[in-house]
């Protein structure tokens, strides 16, 4: 297809699907390759470049000195067809159409629109970026164009798989489809794109492939069977389809056979507007496709420029009428034959054509505009190159850009200089996109959404549901509206596609051995471990006072655990303490009250209201051992403890002392010794020794004070708040200075308990100095080997078993006497003395 001009651009297009290659032996007669099968599709972007060329002439503000020209080959979607013709183009050695009256032969074209295959663009850039002859491709996406090192001259006015790789990825994430096959063609579009997205899909972890399959090209049924079989064994319900319209009726024929539904299928921009493939037969498969699609535009005018499209009967030169093969397109869309029909184009049998037809009483591809996709990429290819040659003519000589400033001209163009301009191009289309290119030489992407639709009428309907598309100013943006999507399956809602189901919070992902990364096992969080996220790689630590909840999905603080006053044992042991400190207050009122009786005065007095004062304090200090510990209580508990029981033991001692020495006092020669018990000396001598354990106690304060702890060794869940000791040395000398007296008193008590008075106190101090040494004595063990609140306890115990001891061994006797037993409680009763051995 040929149309003479001051510039003739070339052309290369997919109008037919089929070709015959002849015999290129050296024996046989030089024959064409014969193509068949026509393609209307691609005879419709060819007329769309016609048109863009004729519109452009017409537009007196774009090239308004210059007229365009085309120069179209159909490729047959043959690699060497496709290769020889755009040789014939830039070598000026085409098929001879009369240029002018004085020149004969098509010139060298600068600059090309095409190819329709990643292939074909591969092969011809190559070979035309030797040369720098500017190629525009309006169909092919394979990213490895993208290349500048081996394709310098080309560039596209579609999007690179690059992009519709990432956008499907988007997909992917959008509804969570994590487990999803790929299917691509054997070529260079199918290869490129699986090798994009697999490592597109690694990088950003939107997903796995279950499995990746290669698409045979022509009939393979074995291959196709096994590639189906894999499909309908594997739990992926996404199959993504980077292959032809051609591949698919092929794979979808073997679908059907094995009768494969439930899919969600992903369709790249190569099948998305395949008509041939929205039939009754496989809607039920295919019922809910989304699909990428190249950019929806609007061309006015086109419609009618193709409505002039007529057979070249008369062998007319205007631009309507000069495409030499029309004719086979007016037999192909009214299944007729022209008389005689031209060889080797006979491809339909039926009426004659008369070029009379209307090609309005057809339904036809042919004459649809409202779906323009390809055909706008065609237009916009046809107009970046009028704008890279309308801003190279501008050029003012001497500002120019290329060397000595100088500027390109129509004669003496060289190929490299058109290059430089396109790659400049910046124009907006009628339809408002605007159209560059980057360093690349790829154009701003943008694409459409599309969405099958299966109407309860049985018609199909396919619907733009969203876009994705990048901006110099707002970078990638990604719009889909759910609402719109039609899925077909009986839940009508998006199906679940993942190889493992995510984890919920409280799990961690345990990677599957020799399995893709999206499959996986749920392991829970171990104790004082969680995840508060989904599908969470790590459970991570509570902080030191917090756990795991029973869910491991969040820290709780842990429980506090401490010797508490709301506890049933904190209430029994303040209970015990108070009702101790009660009986105390009751014991020295009976003795104050009965003061000037024989029987407080004759078991002195002074010392027994200091001993009950003591014990008092004893019973007391245990309720410093109850309650949350905090510094004061923890350094007060154990240094009121010591003194109070040294003070109370310092008591008995004295006693005691006092005992021996009345007793010796009645012997012959033996009243000196009084004189070292009068009351001045017997309050000295508790006042001294209970010093010596207050300054215990203050050297262990000064030293290594027992502070409040939270101690975790115990429970992980818990925090236990203790006093710890600080030093272990000061508890121990303030323990043992304690039960050093003790045992002095028991000592001496237990060699007075057979004295001869009537009422010896010396049998009772050492009853009860037994007792308190045999608890204290219990109490060490049981105090090392009690853990957290439990030691305390064990102390508080310790504390008032001993006490309570004291009190009854030394009291209860006394109150006996003095409140049931009145008459024993005289002078005479008291002096009575026993009989002795």
């Amino acid at each position: 297809m040929h149309k003479a001009g001051d510039v003739v651009l070339g052309g290369l297009f997919k109008v037919h699907f089929f070709s015959i290659s002849p015999d290129m032996s050296f024996t046989s007669e030089p024959q064409e390759t014969t193509c068949h099968g026509f393609d209307v599709l691609g005879f419709k972007y060819a007329q769309t470049m016609a048109f863009s060329v004729n519109e452009i002439n017409r537009n007196s503000n774009l090239l308004p000195n210059v007229t365009l020209g085309y120069s179209l080959y159909d490729n047959c979607v043959n690699l060497g067809v496709g290769f020889r013709a755009a040789l014939s183009l830039v070598s000026g050695q085409g098929k001879e159409f009369i240029l002018q009256e004085s020149c004969v032969g098509a010139p060298p074209v600068p600059g090309v629109v095409g190819d329709s295959s990643s292939t074909g663009s591969i092969a011809v850039s190559t070979i035309l970026g030797l040369y720098r002859v500017p190629m525009v491709s309006y169909f092919s996406t394979c990213s490895c164009l993208s290349d500048r090192q081996k394709f310098p001259s080309f560039f596209r006015t579609i999007p690179s798989d690059a992009f519709q790789v990432r956008a499907m990825i988007q997909i992917l994430k959008r509804f969570g489809w994590t487990w999803a096959g790929l299917l691509v063609s054997d070529d260079d579009y199918g290869l490129h794109a699986a090798r994009s997205f697999q490592a597109d899909l690694a990088q950003s972890g939107g997903g796995c492939l279950a499995y990746l399959e290669v698409l045979p090209w022509g009939n393979d049924p074995a291959e196709l069977r096994r590639i189906v079989d894999v499909m309908k064994k594997s739990t992926a319900r996404v199959v993504i389809v980077f292959a032809h319209d051609s591949h698919m009726i092929s794979l979808m024929k073997e679908v059907m056979k094995q009768n494969v539904t439930g899919r969600q299928w992903i369709a790249s921009e190569a099948w998305t507007a395949a008509v041939v493939l929205q039939t009754p037969d496989l809607m039920p498969y295919l019922g809910g496709t989304l699909g990428i699609a190249i950019r929806r535009g609007e061309i006015p005018g086109l419609k009618d420029f193709l409505l002039r499209t007529r057979p070249d009967l008369h062998h007319n030169n205007s631009y309507e009428n000069n495409l030499v093969r029309v004719n086979q397109f007016w037999e192909h869309t009214f299944q007729c034959r022209f008389a005689p029909p031209p060889a080797g184009w006979v491809e339909s049998g039926g009426a004659l054509c008369t070029g009379e037809e209307d090609l309005q009483n057809v339904e036809t591809e042919f004459l649809d505009v409202s779906n323009l996709r390809p055909e706008y990429n065609v237009y916009k290819a046809v107009y970046a190159l009028a704008y890279a040659f309308d801003d190279m003519l501008q050029c003012v000589p001497g500002r120019g850009p290329f060397r000595g400033r100088s500027c390109a001209t129509l004669e003496r163009l060289e190929p490299w200089q058109l290059v430089y301009y396109l790659q400049k191009v910046n124009f907006t289309t009628p339809f408002g996109d605007q159209v560059s290119f980057d360093e690349n030489g790829d154009a701003l992407p943008i694409y459409d959404i599309m969405n099958w639709q299966w109407l309860p009428d049985g018609r199909t309907k396919v619907q733009t549901v969203g876009a994705v598309k990048k901006s110099v100013i707002k970078g990638e943006e990604f719009t889909i509206d759910e609402d719109k999507i039609f899925w077909n399956f009986q839940s009508k809602e998006p199906p679940q596609s993942v190889c493992s189901e995510s984890c919920p919070p409280g799990t961690r992902i345990a990677r599957m051995k020799g399995q893709p990364e999206c499959c996986f096992d749920c392991i829970p969080c171990s104790e004082g471990k969680i995840s508060n996220i989904t599908d969470a790689t790590e459970c991570t630590n509570c902080p030191e006072d917090f756990w795991s909840s029973p869910q491991r999905d969040h820290c709780v603080p842990k429980k506090t655990e401490f010797l508490s006053y709301h506890e049933p044992l904190g209430i029994c042991l303040t209970t015990t303490s108070l009702l101790g400190t009660l009986i105390c207050a009751v014991v020295l009122g009976i003795f104050i009250y009965h003061r000037s009786t024989p029987m407080v005065r004759a078991n002195n007095s002074e010392l027994s209201f200091l001993l009950l004062i003591s014990l008092k304090l004893c019973f007391l200090c245990s309720l410093l051992f109850i309650g949350r510990p905090r510094l004061w209580t923890c350094q007060l508990r154990h240094a009121a403890f010591g003194i109070s029981f040294v003070l109370c033991v310092s008591c008995i001692l004295v006693k005691t002392m006092v005992v021996l020495a009345v007793f010796k006092a009645s012997k012959p020669g033996g009243g000196a010794s009084l004189k070292w018990f009068g009351a001045v000396q017997q309050r000295g001598t508790v006042l001294a020794l209970a010093s010596i354990q207050a300054a215990i106690c203050t050297a262990w304060l000064v030293t290594s004070s027992p502070a409040p702890h939270k101690n975790t060794q115990y429970h992980n869940d818990k925090i236990v708040y203790e006093c710890v000791v600080g030093s272990t040395i000061g508890f121990a000398v303030l323990l043992g200075y304690i039960g050093l007296l003790a045992i002095l008193s028991f000592l001496l008590a237990f060699l007075a308990r057979n004295l001869p008075d009537n009422f010896n106190e010396a049998k009772f101090i050492t009853f009860s100095m037994l007792i308190f040494c045999a608890v204290w004595v219990a109490f060490v063990p049981a105090y090392v080997n009690s853990p957290g609140k439990y030691a305390d306890a064990v102390e508080v115990f310790a504390i008032l078993a001993s006490s309570f001891g004291l009190l009854v061994a030394l009291f209860g006797p006394k109150c006996y006497i003095i409140l049931l037993r009145p008459e024993r409680n005289t002078k005479k009763a008291i002096m009575r003395r026993g009989t002795t051995k």
